[in-house]
């Protein structure tokens, strides 16, 4: 396998996972960038489970991107104040239509995970590896992988329940304890 083949293999796996661990396109594409850079600098030809291992380095890349920035956010917190204010003071037609569909709920709800859980749900699901994979990409005992993933779904399942209890003006609903 080629360099060129090795990236039209896996490049949109890669992407996939960035996207959905940072929730920015351009963050995406340029750490899915310098994952193949970190892959085609190694001796990738040698690697037994390749896709596992360049996940692998995908959720690094992306976890020490997340912690950069919120790095610098600690830093800024007049800024980040800013912006959120603004953002809720205007809110785009856009994003009250992409709100409401599911996989804006999905982002929504990953985003709000820890690093830890969000790294082995995004495996999981988005990545499509079986738990084995993902304790060897992570470099974690296979057991550790699995309650992550059951903290990480219990916590996703709650945060939609609670959600079903009131309705769209931000109510009870009738009924609802």
């Amino acid at each position: 396998m080629t360099d060129r083949e090795l990236f039209d293999a896996y490049n949109k796996d890669v992407y996939r996972t960035c996207y959905y661990m940072l929730r920015n396109v351009q963050d995406a594409e340029d750490v899915c960038h310098d994952v193949f850079v970190t892959v085609f600098r190694q001796d990738w030809h040698e690697i037994e489970q390749l896709r596992a291992w360049i996940l692998r380095i995908s959720v690094n890349h992306c976890l020490n991107l997340l912690r950069k920035q919120q790095r610098r956010t600690v830093k800024q917190p007049q800024l980040q104040w800013m912006r959120k204010h603004q953002e809720a003071s205007v809110p785009a037609v856009d994003a009250q239509v992409l709100k409401r569909e599911s996989s804006e709920e999905w982002e929504k709800l990953l985003g709000q995970l820890p690093e830890k859980l969000m790294a082995v749900v995004v495996l999981r699901y988005l990545g499509e590896l079986s738990t084995a994979e993902i304790a060897q990409s992570l470099n974690l005992p296979q057991g550790t992988v699995k309650s992550r993933l059951h903290k990480a779904l219990k916590l996703m399942r709650g945060k939609l329940e609670s959600k079903e209890l009131y309705d769209t003006r931000g109510e009870r609903q009738y009924g609802a304890p």
